[in-house]
């Protein structure tokens, strides 16, 4: 297992990360989580050098936001000496906080949880352009530093979706430690994007990935010529390999975290943690990974370069992030995850239903699209009828 500094820190972290939000479920059911094979998994990837375990306050619920199953079940499964050889990370849940005393709150019943005095990676969840300025102004700082300062937690640092200037925005706000951002081959311009990982990285703040294989779309279902050109190239490794390496080989990563929900998984990602080494890959497997990189960008159905001509929309409507998220369904064949997504990250103000036709976005688009009528298709595609009445 190989391991990294991640930022400023000074801890040393193994480049894969066990991340505790796919853990195995009994009989498919959200909440019910497979604790026998969970825990073996847990300890093999301890037992193996695995060392950044992350989870989050609404992992596993039955009831998504609210609590889940995932921290009572780190908690139990850390017992036993294996608390003492990780680094511990969970989130404080962005949503639920209406005060300081929301966020006090919940920190204690997290320690309580996960049965532990201390947890050493904690981040603010999930930030973006709703939450970021209420919990400022709630005191998040100050509850940050009264954190650090009794002991509680070790290091502050928050998870991000949204697009990369509120990011810089908020690595300016405060002396974090580091971040969690979604990288991977395909995501460079997306959200943070490179842009923010290297901005983050500037600054000494250490940056966690997540979503290393994108949910899985970047390991399965692969378009034929995306297939066909790993399987051709002189290298042989998987589909997920070939991701891992890609994040693990840029020097500013610390750690890739990977929702693994089988043994399997986790067996074969240890071992692919051994060769993870930064600034490894040659020039023509880096060739390789950007001929794949267009293969899936071959099936983008609106060419919009997020240049924000458009915007801003006078109906309000995020016409880049809808269109982000209308191309993502097509390219990886993934309705659903895009969907989610497309309904986690905008609120209903800012989606493609609230489209007037006023025509302004058609004027200024430099790419010549049909904006009204592309944006039809996104409220078609991933709003309900009556979202869109």
């Amino acid at each position: 297992m190989l391991y990294r500094k991640l930022g400023d820190t000074g801890v040393d972290v193994s480049i894969l990360g066990f991340g505790c939000m796919r853990l195995p479920v009994i009989d498919g059911k959200i909440g019910r989580i497979d604790e026998i094979q969970a825990t073996k998994m847990l300890h093999y990837a301890i037992d193996n050098g695995v060392n950044y375990v992350d989870t989050a306050y609404p992992y596993h619920s039955p009831a998504f936001p609210g609590p889940g199953e995932s921290e009572p079940f780190v908690g139990r499964a850390l017992c036993g000496g294996y608390r003492d050889r990780v680094n511990l990370a969970t989130k404080l849940p962005s949503w639920m906080i209406d005060s300081g005393r929301d966020m006090e709150r919940l920190l204690d019943e997290q320690l309580a949880r996960l049965k532990t005095d201390r947890i050493d990676f904690y981040l603010v969840h999930a930030l973006n352009r709703n939450y970021f300025p209420k919990l400022a102004d709630l005191g998040v700082f100050e509850f940050l530093d009264r954190a650090v300062k009794s002991g509680k937690i070790r290091f502050a640092g928050f998870s991000f979706h949204d697009e990369f200037p509120l990011f810089k925005r908020i690595i300016d706000s405060y002396n974090w430690s580091f971040c969690q951002i979604q990288m991977n081959y395909m995501d460079l311009e997306y959200q943070a994007g490179r842009a923010g990982m290297d901005y983050a990285a500037r600054k000494g703040v250490g940056v966690v990935v997540m979503e290393p294989l994108r949910g899985g779309s970047l390991t399965s279902n692969l378009p034929a010529d995306v297939a066909y050109a790993f399987n051709v190239f002189g290298i042989k490794r998987s589909p997920a390999e070939w991701a891992f390496r890609y994040v693990w080989d840029l020097p500013q990563v610390g750690t890739a975290l990977s929702g693994m929900s089988e043994l399997g998984h986790v067996i074969e990602n240890v071992r692919y943690a051994n060769d993870g080494l930064a600034n490894s890959l040659s020039a023509p497997e880096r060739d390789l990974i950007d001929k794949v990189r267009r293969s899936f960008r071959a099936g983008i159905k609106v060419g919009c370069t997020a240049c924000q001509y458009c915007m801003p929309c006078p109906d309000g409507v995020n016409i880049p992030g809808c269109f982000t998220q209308y191309n993502n369904a097509y390219i990886f064949g993934d309705v659903a995850r895009a969907k989610a997504t497309y309904n986690m990250m905008y609120q209903a103000a800012e989606r493609a239903s609230r489209c007037t036709r006023c025509g302004l976005c058609v004027k200024r688009c430099p790419q010549r699209i049909a904006v009204i009528e592309k944006l039809a298709d996104v409220a078609a595609l991933f709003e309900s009828d009556a979202a869109r009445n």
